[in-house]
């Protein structure tokens, strides 16, 4: 079954709302934005959409495809709002999609089968480039010489991590050729009902869950381009979501300490920014070598702490720590967010 040659109804839009339909998404970069940290147990979402759109009045539209099934479970998240929430159901859309077109469904479960062999892959390299990073931070001193072996061991991570982004896009950039998403019928239909729904609201929440869920739902329907620069509340993986580079991280994990792997590119409307869910549980910040392995090696990007209480504030170009906002510094320590 090939995409049919069908297209769906035409209808009059505003221009934010044209779509495109040649596989390519829109690259966007927002102008107000606020990054939160988890919402479940200490809910801050509130204050921060009334920060952004001044009237009670004005629908929000919700976006909690990385919830997967849970999808439709936002009651305590409206009682908090307390506005009109839209809750676009993007995970329940694709499941949808794939109910009429199976044949995009096996394109999707193949690229994702050789995108974790490509995560396999650089995993293994990395902790081959990691190590020397490590060791070298640890006999520190003033020796010139090793300071700029440092360098160079860094400049090799970081090599590494731009080539493994590269190889991601061109999975996807073949992906979208080959298998022409944007065209197939049922995504049109799923897309237009999107639309319609993001032109009657005035600020677009993306929460967290499965990142990997999350972000390759939305780039189904380029959902950021769709939105365009308008006001965005994102937390826990929602946040990661948007800036330019996905970070995976966990120092306590069952299988032990392991190093952060950067997954892919994000939609990069967040510049200059890394979004580290649940950094205290998940960050061994007592340990000096460990906060300088991911500071210094993102840097000039902030390695923000997304904890419960976090907020950042994105405006006008640049970032604002608004409550309880930390990042990691690159002397290996914990630092509050310049303000």
């Amino acid at each position: 079954m090939r995409p049919s040659a069908g297209r769906a109804p035409s209808r009059s839009k505003p221009p934010f709302q044209q779509a495109r339909r040649s596989g390519r998404h829109v690259a966007v970069k927002l102008s107000s934005a606020i990054v939160l940290g988890p919402q479940r147990r200490e809910p801050i979402l509130g204050a921060a959409i009334d920060d952004l759109v001044a009237s009670r009045e004005e629908p929000v539209a919700l976006v909690t495809a990385g919830w997967e099934e849970r999808e439709d479970e936002d009651e305590e998240l409206r009682e908090h709002v307390g506005r009109a929430v839209t809750n676009l159901r993007v995970w329940a859309r694709v499941e949808r999609i794939f109910e009429q077109d199976p044949e995009l469904l096996q394109a999707m479960r193949a690229r994702h089968a050789v995108l974790r062999g490509v995560q396999d892959v650089y995993r293994l390299r990395l902790a081959g480039l990691v190590e020397p990073v490590r060791e070298l931070l640890q006999r520190g001193g003033d020796d010139p010489w090793v300071a700029a072996e440092e360098q160079d061991a860094w400049e090799l991570v970081r090599r590494l991590d731009r080539q493994h982004m590269s190889r991601v896009a061109e999975i996807h950039a073949e992906f979208e050729a080959r298998e022409r998403p944007s065209e197939r019928d049922a995504v049109q239909a799923e897309r237009a009902e999107l639309l319609d729904q993001l032109a009657g609201v005035s600020c677009l929440l993306v929460a967290g869950g499965h990142i990997g869920v999350l972000l390759h739902r939305m780039r189904l329907f380029d959902l950021c381009g769709a939105w365009g620069d308008r006001p965005v509340v994102a937390w826990s993986a929602g946040a990661m979501a948007l800036t330019e580079r996905i970070v995976l991280f966990h120092d306590r994990s069952v299988q032990g300490t392991a190093h952060a792997e950067v997954m892919e590119a994000g939609f990069g409307l967040l510049p200059d920014f890394v979004a580290l869910p649940h950094a205290n549980h998940r960050i061994a910040t007592d340990d000096a070598v460990r906060v300088q392995l991911l500071a210094r090696r993102f840097a000039p990007a902030s390695c923000a702490m997304l904890d419960y209480g976090a907020r950042f504030d994105w405006r006008d170009g640049a970032w604002r720590a608004v409550a309880q906002a930390r990042r990691l510094a690159e002397d290996g320590s914990v630092e509050e967010a310049v303000r």
